[in-house]
């Protein structure tokens, strides 16, 4: 018997009413890694985002792509998509003039976060 299994043992019979499964405790948020490419990360750097959006992006590791980069985020699905919606004015409009290589740029992340499971109701 392992010493981690002999302690929860010990504390089962010790504190009964604190073992089982605590059925309030609520299901662990499933975190996603994806791949930013570099001018989404630098525009959103720039931006004013909340802190848990700029904890992942500070977080995030860099990866060199050729002249570029990639940085590789972790966050739940939720906040990859509110990175997305926050970098929305890559794609032009608003009086924000378009650069393509921005606007693809978006679009790659915008594809990438497109495969992650759907908003539950």
């Amino acid at each position: 018997m392992t010493l981690a299994r002999t302690i929860r043992t010990a504390v089962a019979d010790l504190l009964p009413e604190h073992t089982g499964v605590e059925e309030d405790i609520p299901a662990p948020k499933l975190l996603v890694t994806l791949d930013m490419p570099g001018k989404v990360a630098d525009f959103l750097r720039s931006a004013d985002l909340e802190p848990a959006e700029r904890a992942a992006l500070d977080e995030g590791a860099t990866v060199r792509r050729g002249q570029g980069y990639t940085l590789r985020v972790t966050a739940i699905p939720a906040a990859h998509r509110q990175l997305l919606d926050r970098c929305q004015p890559l794609d032009g409009g608003q009086g924000v003039p378009a650069v393509p290589a921005q606007r693809k740029a978006r679009r790659e992340y915008e594809n990438r976060v497109s495969t992650l499971a759907p908003i539950g109701p």
